[in-house]
């Protein structure tokens, strides 16, 4: 099988040899070369001819933001990009993956958060190589929808990993301020979720916030489960709540798709809808199953509008998804499901 042909981009000298050594210790993997900026790169680009930029956001003369744009303007590929774990960082990551940056990998800072990170930046690279990576047109939200809308008493549940953030981009500014409670599960680092709750915030007529433990769920608002240390459930507790529980990863991720439509399927029943989306793997197939066999009403990203078809492929292929729909209906697709005039 061919190696997956990479490109490093670092201002880093230090930082592209780390990653440039780690990528060639996967025997999946091939460094066919490393730039120092923008500049340098876009000659290697067109010379060499990578299946995958590993690409800085923090660079001199061009930061990778601006560099990222031309590539998917001009040649869209798969890039993962490589941020730090700030608060600046994660505003920065969040604009790489809304304009069609597949994934992203935080910049080590430790010694030890360094053999994790470039452990993760393997993986990452992998993923990318299989994405389905379109040109991204930078044109505002579609505008929520307002005041006709009618909820009919159901939650609604979603779940999605690798091109998510676009994913939920577009589903959340098709929500009205009336929308049904609605709790996302996307796996993304500790430090961006509080940012891309924000960021969805801004671009939907609902409230988006990072959950909390023992939030109520209200109609109007959406509660994305924090990154890194608990899994978001919903439970009965003097009404439905979200509970934030500490525990191992479960299917490779925390939090986790499955823990959230699990504890939907067990506190909701056949009052909720199930939406999976983009994402590598397998998290949320099971757990969509047991909404669907519980009464609820779900719902698949279509192959041709995921950026990776693994989570939707894994939940259609044992009958856990009621109708597959593309990323442009999926949010209009979801109201209706849970609309009181339906």
């Amino acid at each position: 099988m061919a190696k997956i042909r990479t490109l490093v981009v670092d201002d880093s000298a230090t930082m592209r040899g780390l990653i440039t050594a780690a990528l060639n210790r996967d025997p999946e993997i091939e460094v066919v070369g490393a730039a120092g900026d923008p500049f340098e790169a876009r000659g290697m680009i067109k010379a060499l001819n990578p299946d995958v930029v590993t690409l800085d956001i923090e660079m001199p003369n061009m930061n990778g933001i601006e560099f990222l744009e031309k590539i998917m303007r001009l040649r869209p590929m798969p890039v993962v990009m490589v941020s730090s774990l700030t608060q600046a960082g994660a505003e920065m990551t969040l604009r790489a993956l809304e304009l069609g940056a597949v994934d992203c990998v935080g910049k080590p800072t430790t010694a030890t958060g360094t053999a994790e990170a470039l452990a993760e930046v393997a993986e990452k690279v992998k993923t990318a190589a299989r994405a389905s990576v379109r040109t991204k047109a930078d044109a505002p939200a579609a505008p929520a929808r307002r005041g006709a809308y009618l909820p009919s008493g159901d939650v609604v549940a979603i779940g999605s990993s690798t091109g998510g953030v676009e994913a939920l981009l577009t589903i959340l500014s098709q929500f009205p301020e009336t929308c049904p409670p609605t709790v996302i599960t996307q796996h993304m680092p500790a430090t961006f979720t509080a940012s891309f709750a924000a960021r969805l915030d801004r671009a939907s007529g609902a409230k988006v916030q990072e959950a909390v433990d023992g939030a109520p769920l209200e109609v109007g608002k959406v509660y994305v489960a924090p990154g890194g240390a608990t899994h978001l459930e919903v439970v009965r507790s003097a009404g439905l709540r979200c509970r934030l529980v500490a525990g191992d990863p479960v299917s490779g991720h925390r939090p986790s798709v499955d823990v959230l439509f699990r504890s939907v399927a067990q506190a909701v029943g056949d009052k909720a809808v199930g939406a999976i989306l983009t994402g590598m793997g397998r998290d949320g197939a099971q757990g969509l199953l047991q909404m669907r066999q519980a009464g609820a009403r779900t719902v698949g990203q279509d192959e041709a509008s995921c950026v990776v078809y693994g989570m939707p492929r894994a939940a259609q292929e044992i009958g856990a998804v009621e109708k597959q729909v593309s990323l442009s209906s999926i949010g209009q697709s979801i109201l209706d499901l849970a609309s009181a005039r339906r």
